[in-house]
């Protein structure tokens, strides 16, 4: 029989206990102020006995086996397969969410997984990392730390997929075992959208998230930015996102333009245009940065990552797959010399099983 505690989780790290009886979580910048007996937006971090915990500690609702070209990252260990999971909740509420059956699921549920044996499952399917994804990992950031360590124990490399709405306190816990993280930006942060569509009063923590694992991390850091036709593709919104990223994180630092398509709450709305996702990247290479990709437009030839000094490709890709790479050992461009800021050799022989679980209900 399982134990009152096992049933709440683990008891969370993240937290403050107010003067007025409430507790204070830290791990988003929502920094929800939980009452006794209840649970932040996100609902899977709540209060028992003035303790903050994690409900679903050691609950995984989905695993799966990715290209690590599909969170997107480009930049760090390319043709890597990476073993996602997903715990329920989320601290947003994007009303396009394509995982909206996981992330906006107020259920605590999942299959029973200790730290050990995530990383242990990641090992057996033959992947080279793991990605705490699909929902925002920073909710659930102790167990992402506890099967970080594991999965190092192994060889094996962590990735967050995070919206970046994070505190110092989860930027902290994740320097003790994330080696990469993409930052998912939507409408390029613009108030308007991200106060309608995300429900967040605004960016700015995603901005100091940013800026704080720039000036006191070592974490490959790449950023996306979600198009939304008509109420999410601002382009001088584009033009501030790519001057901060210019001016804070460096221009070799990539950026992905992804193309939206209907879901969840918002089926009324079309793809984005791909002139639109065009114009986008027009900006970015603009702005100083050297590395722009579209996202979600297979057989585009702005998937590749062409060399900044004599423009020739030194990374061909269709969708996920890399078709050719022309680097050499050191990762500088055959062609004339220069080196590129990727991390790490193509990963071949890549693992290829899609599903290892998912549950929905």
């Amino acid at each position: 029989m399982q134990s009152s505690n096992e049933l709440l989780g683990k008891q969370a790290e993240l937290f403050i206990n107010l003067p007025n009886g409430r507790v204070k979580c830290t791990a988003c910048a929502r920094y929800c102020e939980i009452p006794e007996g209840k649970t932040g937006l996100c609902g899977i971090r709540g209060v028992s006995d003035n303790k903050l915990y994690l409900y679903v500690y050691g609950k995984v609702i989905s695993g799966h086996i990715d290209p690590i070209e599909k969170k997107p990252v480009t930049h760090y260990r390319p043709g890597s397969a990476i073993y996602s999971i997903a715990t329920t909740g989320c601290n947003w509420l994007c009303k396009y969410c394509q995982n909206y059956d996981i992330s906006q699921r107020r259920k605590v549920e999942g299959v029973e997984m200790s730290p050990s044996q995530v990383a242990q499952t990641a090992v057996d399917y033959g992947a080279d990392g793991i990605a705490y994804t699909y929902n925002e990992p920073s909710i659930f950031i102790e167990f992402a730390r506890d099967c970080g360590i594991e999965a190092r124990k192994r060889g094996l490399f962590n990735i967050f997929v995070s919206n970046g709405f994070d505190t110092p306190n989860s930027v902290n816990l994740m320097d003790q075992f994330l080696d990469c993280i993409t930052v998912d930006f939507k409408g390029s942060g613009k108030k308007e959208f991200v106060r309608k569509y995300i429900g967040i009063p605004s960016a700015d923590p995603v901005f100091q998230t940013l800026r704080e694992i720039h000036s006191r991390t070592s974490i490959h850091t790449e950023v996306t930015d979600l198009i939304v036709p008509q109420v999410g593709d601002d382009l001088e919104a584009a033009r501030r996102l790519c001057r901060f990223v210019y001016d804070e994180l460096g221009p070799e630092t990539p950026i992905h333009f992804l193309r939206f398509h209907p879901d969840y709450k918002m089926m009324d709305f079309g793809y984005t245009p791909v002139e639109t996702l065009e114009k986008h990247y027009s900006i970015a290479k603009a702005e100083g940065l050297r590395y722009a990709y579209l996202g979600n437009v297979p057989g585009h030839p702005l998937e590749h990552t062409y060399c900044p000094e004599c423009n020739h490709i030194v990374i061909e890709r269709y969708g996920y797959d890399i078709l050719s790479w022309n680097l050499d050992k050191t990762n500088l461009c055959k062609n004339c010399g220069h080196r590129i800021s990727v991390i790490g050799s193509i990963k071949k022989n890549r693992k290829r099983v899609s599903s290892v679980f998912r549950i929905i209900q």
